[in-house]
């Protein structure tokens, strides 16, 4: 018979075998120790703002949590000039290459875009 696992380590039941890693108790205890230490740091800025220290506490995890997530949202690209000129030419230009009902007609997407690159490469100079 196999001997059980030890509760520091329990093999998950995924095909890659990850093993699960459960708090100890010293880990638990640094826990409450960094808790308390954050405790001490946000009481005096709460004292000297007049704020209470739950707000203290929830502008300074809201405002980490935030930075991250500004940090990692994607930038906005800034539209070039000559983009600003293609798509207005494109729209303008668009209409002779298509049908009554609104189609393309054969090939008239392709031609529709080269003589929108034609008359914005004129207006950019």
């Amino acid at each position: 018979m196999k001997p059980y696992p030890s509760l520091q380590q329990w093999h998950s039941p995924s095909p890659n075998s990850e093993v699960i890693r459960l708090p100890t108790d010293e880990d638990l205890r640094l826990a409450l120790r960094l808790r308390a230490i954050a405790d001490a740091l946000l009481v005096p800025v709460a004292s000297v703002t007049g704020l209470p220290p739950e707000v203290v506490q929830g502008f300074v995890e809201g405002t980490s949590t935030g930075a991250v997530a500004a940090g990692k949202a994607p930038k906005k690209r800034k539209v070039s000039a000559y983009n600003r000129a293609y798509k207005a030419a494109f729209k303008r230009t668009a209409k002779k290459y298509k049908k009554k009902n609104g189609e393309w007609m054969k090939d008239g997407f392709k031609k529709a875009v080269e003589a929108a690159h034609k008359e914005a490469g004129r207006k950019k100079k």
